[in-house]
């Protein structure tokens, strides 16, 4: 996907397609995330669709809950959905730096030889 470090740096247009790529694939990952959210919350959380929505966007975002939850599997599902959005939120903003650090560590290394 990245260029080997003996190649040249990419142009500025080829760039800026991997960079907007990745973004895409960011918003992609989010997406997804904040489906398994708003679905897990809706079916189990019993919370309709705009308030399901909220509680997702806000641990999506880790803002934290917004309503409350009354069975055991509703807050089995929290605290899953919590470590997964952990997660999801270093794997989005690694894919958008990912391309910027490749780019300044390649520039480094073609200044080094």
């Amino acid at each position: 996907m990245y260029e080997h470090r003996k190649q040249p740096l990419l142009s500025a247009a080829k760039f800026t397609r991997r960079v907007i790529q990745h973004f895409v694939l960011a918003l992609l990952v989010l997406a997804i995330g904040l489906g398994i959210g708003v679905l897990g919350y809706h079916c189990l959380g019993e919370l309709n669709w705009i308030d399901a929505l909220l509680n997702a966007s806000m641990i999506l975002s880790g803002m934290g809950p917004v309503g409350t939850l009354n069975s055991s599997a509703a807050k089995i599902f929290a605290s899953g959905y919590a470590l997964f959005s952990g997660l999801v939120f270093i794997g989005i903003a690694s894919l958008i730096v990912a391309p910027f650090a490749h780019r300044i560590l390649h520039r480094f290394n073609l200044d080094k030889e």
